[in-house]
Formats: structure tokens, C-alpha cells, sequence
């Protein structure tokens, strides 16, 4: 059996294999782990038990990239970043692999009002997990708000399910005269208005929404714009975030209020250049 580290032949070997599986997982299709193990074990000449171990890191790895993950393989971190590479590189030669989700795809978005919204991770009480640090090393270094950011068709996908679930809320409160008149601004009037879905809290309040969203667990970093921020301060009673995660299999959701940064850091990671 080899031994030592993985080269890059190697991980791109195993990494193919967990979105192959993790495909199948997410589009509702039965497969094989085992049958899986035994086929990387003659393409690798590696153990059992040290391709399981690998799986898992392929998941910490797709974690700190913002990516689904195998809920069978737990994350192991501590991965070196050549594997994190590996990933990335299979992403980038596999673009449209992250254009929409697979089950929402069949499914539609007209069924979107059992969204759930919990809370905050800013706001529980559990501290995030000890390995945030490499996570976020990961996140910065392949810069994986950028590409939930550019990734329209997520976008797109991530604000039609908010504004469904907006007219189902009121309608539900009995308010079917509000849920009539939400508006998806973004989509009507175009981007610049620094919110993409125009609502009503069910007393008749305004609710002005952005919606970000990602396949990533809930810390998954986002870009905002300065637009949005400016909208979020001067109109901070009716703007609010919500920040849909884990969209590829069942999307899930929490809100962030202004101001932002009393929930998250803001760095600065573009500039405008002006000639003097």
C-alpha cells in the first residue's frame, strides 16, 4: 500500500470521486460508498481506511470553500492546502456544476414558503468550531464570497425562494392583500436599489430584503456592497439581511439586521482608483 502524502494526481483522483458521490447525494440518486472505496483503492494503490480518512478531509476542505458536502464523511481538518487546490481546480474545470441546485431544480420554487429561519451564529451560544481559523484561511485565500457573489443563477434561485416565502408568511398571517403587493425589486427594477426583495411585516410595516446566499455552511462569508451598506443605515428600521445557506439541499436561513457590523467584520477587499 503507498504511504506518505497525497500528490496532486492523487487528490484530484479522490476529489472527483467525492463530487461524483456528492452529486448523487444531492440529486436524490442512490450510490455506493464502499464500491467507491474499493475503485480509489486500485486508482491510488491507498488503504480503506486511509481513503475514508481522506474523504473527510476532501469535506473540511469543501467547508472552507463554501461548497456541499457528503453528510456521511464528518470534516477532518488539518488538510494541507493542496488538497483545498485540488478542489478548487475540479470547480473551475466543472463550472456549471454550482449554476443551481440540484433538488430545487425538479422541484420549483412556488413550494418555497417552508423556508427555515433560525438564528444567528453571531447570536448563539456556542462559539464556532475550533478549526474556523483554517476555514477562513481557505475562504480568503480562493476567494469564495467572490464566487457565490458572480454566481448569478444562485443568486437568482436564492431570491425567488425568499420572495415566495414572503408572500406564503403574510398570506399565512392572513394579510393576502400585503402578500399581493411584495415586490422582487432586484428583478423588476434592476440591481441598485441596495435590497432585492420590497415586503411588509405582517402589521404593514416595510420590509426591504437583500438576500445572499450560498451552498456553504452558515459562516460562509458574503460580499455586500457599498450601495447596500448605505441603504442598510438609512433605512435601518425596514432593511434587513437574510442569508440563506446550505441552498443545494435543503436551504435554511437566518437575519441579520442593521447594523452589520454589530454582527460581522467588514473588510475592505476592492478600492475605486481616482486620478488626482
Amino acid at each position: 500500500m503507498t504511504s506518505g502524502h497525497w500528490d496532486d494526481n492523487e487528490n484530484d483522483v479522490i476529489v472527483a470521486s467525492y463530487f461524483s458521490m456528492l452529486n448523487d447525494e444531492l440529486s436524490g440518486r442512490p450510490y455506493n460508498k464502499a464500491a467507491n472505496n474499493r475503485e480509489l483503492q486500485e486508482k491510488t494503490g491507498r488503504s480503506r481506511g486511509s481513503i475514508e480518512f481522506k474523504l473527510s478531509n476532501v469535506t473540511a476542505a469543501c467547508v472552507g470553500l463554501g461548497l456541499s458536502t457528503i453528510q456521511g464523511y464528518r470534516p477532518r481538518f488539518n488538510f494541507q492546502m493542496s488538497l483545498a487546490e485540488s478542489v478548487a481546480r475540479w470547480i473551475a474545470q466543472n463550472p456549471d456544476w454550482e449554476t443551481a441546485p440540484k433538488k430545487q431544480q425538479s422541484v420549483g420554487f412556488a413550494d418555497a414558503g417552508s423556508l427555515f429561519v433560525g438564528v444567528a451564529p453571531t447570536l448563539r451560544n456556542s462559539p464556532p468550531p475550533e478549526e474556523t481559523e483554517q476555514i477562513e484561511r481557505v475562504a480568503r485565500r480562493f476567494d469564495v464570497a467572490g464566487r457565490d457573489e458572480r454566481n448569478r443563477a444562485l443568486g437568482h434561485a436564492g431570491e425567488e425562494v425568499v420572495f415566495h416565502y414572503e408572500r406564503a408568511t403574510l398570506r399565512q398571517r392572513g394579510r393576502d392583500d400585503l402578500a399581493e403587493r411584495v415586490r422582487w425589486t432586484s428583478r423588476e427594477d434592476g440591481d441598485g436599489a441596495g435590497y432585492d426583495i420590497s415586503s411588509f411585516t405582517p402589521e404593514g410595516r416595510v420590509r426591504l430584503i437583500e438576500v445572499k446566499t450560498t451552498n456553504g455552511w452558515d459562516r460562509t462569508p458574503f460580499h455586500i456592497s457599498r450601495n447596500e451598506l448605505e441603504v442598510s443605515k438609512e433605512r435601518c428600521d425596514d432593511w434587513c439581511l437574510l442569508r440563506l445557506f446550505e441552498f443545494a439541499r435543503k436551504p435554511k436561513a437566518f437575519e441579520l439586521r442593521a447594523p452589520l457590523d454589530a454582527h460581522v467584520s467588514l473588510i475592505a477587499t476592492s478600492y475605486q482608483a481616482n486620478f488626482q
